[in-house]
């Protein structure tokens, strides 16, 4: 017995040293990195979560192009901002596939925008576009949606009188129901049981799909596939999520097709039925679902994220609040209503709401991108297939773009004479090909939110805080610890 088991352990370093000896050999085709281990690669050291300030440390070291290893697989790391946009946009052909990550591939099956490559994402991404532009997206109908919406948050925060709340729920109900506009053509009660399960799938899986575990899943999904543990969570919330879309697009099919479609699933069913025997169409219910899925997704997360900490830095930094006040009332005074169009006569105000976005960092890596074909880039050569996770979190704090990068300044975005100021390294919503289909939908927003809750109230940290937790917690986007705030009527 005892002989047996020596025998095997034998077996077993000599597997683990050829594996090592294989791994280092690979490694010489892709650019220098930290020295992964045999199958955990660089899990171990990165704590099983690709953070941003990890990957800032390591470029430091191996430049701004350098390779990690999640398991077996290579990923290789764009850092700073010229490299980020020289990938994203002056190669963004070459950049815009989208690998198959295991966890990715267990809750899309390629199907949808997000996540697919080739032809479906194309036809996808195409049509999201089109609907979006159709529904209204940058005219007067989709923006009366987000100021009802914004007008029911600041009824929110005024029956509470002052006294101190949690504003998180209420932000993510509001902005959760400008997507469920998009999608459904209406929209839910803050006391809707099904729609806050809803958003609480969505939330865990956004959750759990970046965590420890959704990465030994990838890393594993052989073994982690048949393991229980938090990673099934994913792929629960996922069915429940793709349910509930289920029922809504039977609940359109059975309502009938309307003279003019009001929503995603009105167009994306119109779409259908004009091409049922279109052989290289990608329209289908599997697709419908995950598309639905996808702007649930997009239009919630990131938009929420970046409102939870805008109403935080508008309390730690009061100075910065008033001088939003003092423009709003000079430009808007009280009694119109906000429009994305005011953003002009606003710089000052403008260029606060993108700094918040700046600091917030709130998809400080983004989803990973694959070249679609070889690719020449900065001195190395890629083949087709090669993973790439641009960070985006190393442009948004480029000491050579911001000349404060840690501290929120919203001179940042304005000019000499208080003119506001795009920057190039600002990408908080990635850049190319594959930009982030929502991002007018979540500029239009943040505007309107930001500005209809500042116009009509103080915001105030609750008496006898004076202390506040700044540490993100990466949570699939990163977000502010739980806070509460006084809201005080103007």
């Amino acid at each position: 017995m005892l002989i047996i088991t020596e025998l095997l352990l034998v077996l077993f370093l000599t597997i683990l040293i050829a594996h090592y000896l294989k791994l280092q050999w690979s490694r010489r085709q892709y650019p220098p990195g930290p020295t992964p281990l045999p199958i955990l690669g660089n899990l171990w050291t990165l704590g099983f979560v690709l953070h941003h300030e990890s990957l800032i440390q390591l470029a430091k070291t191996y430049g701004n192009i350098f390779t990690v290893w999640l398991g077996q697989k290579p990923v290789i790391v764009l850092n700073g901002c010229q490299t980020i946009r020289d990938a994203l946009i002056s190669h963004s052909e070459e950049f815009a596939g989208r690998p198959t990550i295991p966890t990715f591939h267990e809750l899309s099956k390629g199907k949808g925008v997000i996540l697919s490559s080739g032809h479906t994402w194309r036809q996808q991404r195409r049509f999201a576009l089109t609907t979006l532009r159709n529904l209204g997206l940058g005219k007067k109908s989709l923006e009366a949606r987000i100021q009802e919406e914004a007008k029911s948050l600041v009824e929110f925060f005024a029956m509470t009188k002052g006294k101190s709340l949690d504003p998180s729920p209420a932000i993510v109900h509001s902005v959760t129901n400008v997507i469920s506009a998009v999608i459904f053509g209406h929209r839910f009660s803050r006391d809707d049981e099904e729609f806050h399960l809803l958003i609480k799938a969505n939330d865990v899986i956004t959750v759990k799909i970046v965590s420890a575990w959704g990465r030994l899943f990838d890393a594993f999904p052989w073994l982690m596939r048949h393991l229980p543990g938090p990673h099934q969570d994913i792929f629960r919330s996922n069915a429940f999520l793709e349910e509930f879309l289920k029922k809504e697009i039977q609940s359109h099919k059975a309502n009938g097709a309307p003279e003019e479609p009001q929503d995603l699933i009105d167009f994306y069913q119109d779409k259908i039925s004009k091409d049922p025997h279109d052989v290289v169409s990608t329209f289908d219910e599997h697709n419908m679902v995950r598309l639905a899925a996808d702007f649930f997704a997009a239009g919630t997360e990131t938009t929420t994220s970046t409102l939870q900490w805008a109403f935080l830095y508008m309390v730690i930094h009061p100075e910065i609040q008033g001088n939003v006040q003092k423009e709003l009332d000079a430009v808007l005074g009280q009694s119109q209503n906000i429009q994305y169009e005011d953003r002009k006569r606003l710089p000052y105000t403008n260029a606060v709401i993108h700094e918040i976005q700046r600091m917030s960092n709130v998809v400080a890596v983004s989803l990973f991108r694959e070249t679609v074909k070889e690719t020449s880039f900065q001195g190395f050569s890629f083949k087709k297939g090669s993973i790439f996770a641009p960070n985006l979190s190393s442009s948004l704090f480029d000491p050579d773009h911001w000349e404060t990068p840690h501290q929120l300044n919203p001179g940042h975005f304005l000019d000499k004479e208080g003119k506001f100021m795009n920057k190039e390294a600002f990408l908080p919503f990635s850049a190319g090909h594959r930009v982030c289909l929502g991002e007018q939908l979540a500029r239009i927003e943040l505007f309107i939110f930001f500005t209809s809750l500042l116009r009509a109230f103080i915001l105030r940290l609750p008496e006898g805080v004076k202390n506040v937790n700044m540490v993100p917690i990466f949570r699939g986007t990163l977000q502010p610890q739980p806070y509460r705030i006084c809201a005080f009527p103007r």
